[in-house]
């Protein structure tokens, strides 16, 4: 018997030179044979380019930023989901993960509408923040560059030396990472990231080496539904993957599987390692959701999105191994084309919707 068509709402559809997550997945959504379903984007900006792309998502809506509130949240959910029905929900930003999870608990908003989600806990997501790294490190015996924690701009003069020496990484609790080659610009980029993502920021060592990213999802009980590792060949000027290939190292699919069985996470996550001049891979960071880079695992043949989105759905989804090993993505700039008319229903209406017909074609000028 075949299964019904599913409706899976994504969010994160910005895609710039920094782009979030939420244009990939849809890509690898739309692009699995046996997805039939419908696509509704979630978006936080009018000017998110992926509510433009017409072959991405049939229907976007207007959600509010994380910073309005789980009331506020909820009751846009609970209007879309009257309108298109939703089966489950990918979220793909940092920030918005917590009102997710608490929408997800037992009792919550997300089981009351019977929308599901694939989401660690907040235990979890809080054991692989950034301030938390050495502790990761310990728990799944990988290896992690010196980490310290800092909540006052005082802390970076017990740095340097052997401490802590210069150069050094300074990181945004959610997002960034700047390196200061003193304590005076250690104290600029301290400041610069209190602005933007508040305390505590956090001062890593600067490791030499190779880049190694893993797209992943562990099934919540040890085990580990897929992997895909990544190694970096080109960066944009924030350090972000502009282009990149599959590697096939045993390694570092232990690595991952160590990380899953140590933590039981539940859902996809992104594994950030440098592997040194020792040969020893040393863990930078985990992030709790698909990477902007994550269709390269539906173009290596391990169509990762989609296995997140038939898990939350309490679907059959057995694990992952086989992937293409040397299968590149080179992400590319490209202008959209779009009309006043969508600019306006996505702004004043706070949504949009596009034909059911995914070959209808364009106006010819």
């Amino acid at each position: 018997m075949s299964e019904r068509p599913l409706t899976i709402g994504v969010t994160a559809l910005n895609a710039t030179d920094n782009p979030g997550p939420g244009v990939a997945v849809a890509r690898a959504l739309r692009d699995h044979p046996d997805f039939k379903g419908r696509i509704v984007g979630l978006s936080y900006d009018a000017m998110d380019p992926g509510i433009y792309a017409r072959d991405l998502c049939d229907d976007l809506y207007i959600i509010p930023y994380p910073s309005q509130g789980l009331a506020a949240l909820s009751d846009r959910i609970r209007q879309i989901h009257e309108e298109v029905a939703l089966d489950a929900i990918i979220p793909n930003v940092d920030a918005e993960l917590p009102s997710f999870i608490r929408l997800a608990e037992p009792g919550g908003l997300l089981e009351e509408l019977g929308i599901g989600t694939f989401l660690p806990s907040q235990e979890l997501l809080e054991l692989r923040s950034k301030a938390q790294l050495e502790a990761l490190g310990e728990r799944t015996e990988i290896a992690t560059p010196k980490t310290r924690v800092l909540t006052s701009v005082d802390d970076l003069y017990e740095l340097g030396d052997d401490e802590l020496p210069y150069p050094l990484w300074i990181k945004g609790v959610y997002y960034g990472a700047k390196l200061a080659r003193s304590v005076d610009e250690a104290r600029l980029h301290y400041h610069a990231m209190v602005a933007q993502w508040g305390l505590p920021v956090i001062a890593q060592a600067s490791v030499s080496g190779e880049e190694i990213d893993i797209v992943a999802v562990g099934d919540g009980e040890g085990g580990m539904i897929g992997a895909v590792p990544m190694k970096k060949t080109v960066l944009t000027d924030k350090g972000k993957a502009w282009a990149g290939i599959t590697i096939g190292d045993p390694a570092l699919l232990e690595i991952a599987r160590r990380f899953f069985t140590a933590t039981r996470w539940r859902g996809p996550c992104e594994i950030e390692l440098l592997k040194d001049k020792e040969g020893v891979h040393q863990l930078l960071e985990v992030n709790p959701r698909f990477p902007a880079w994550c269709y390269l695992s539906a173009g290596a043949g391990q169509n990762l999105p989609y296995a997140v989105a038939r898990l939350a759905c309490g679907l059959p989804t057995p694990p992952r191994r086989d992937y293409t090993v040397g299968t590149m993505f080179v992400r590319i700039a490209i202008d959209q084309i779009a009309t006043l008319d969508q600019l306006q229903a996505i702004t004043t209406a706070g949504e949009l919707h596009y034909p059911l017909s995914r070959e209808e074609p364009h106006d010819e000028p």
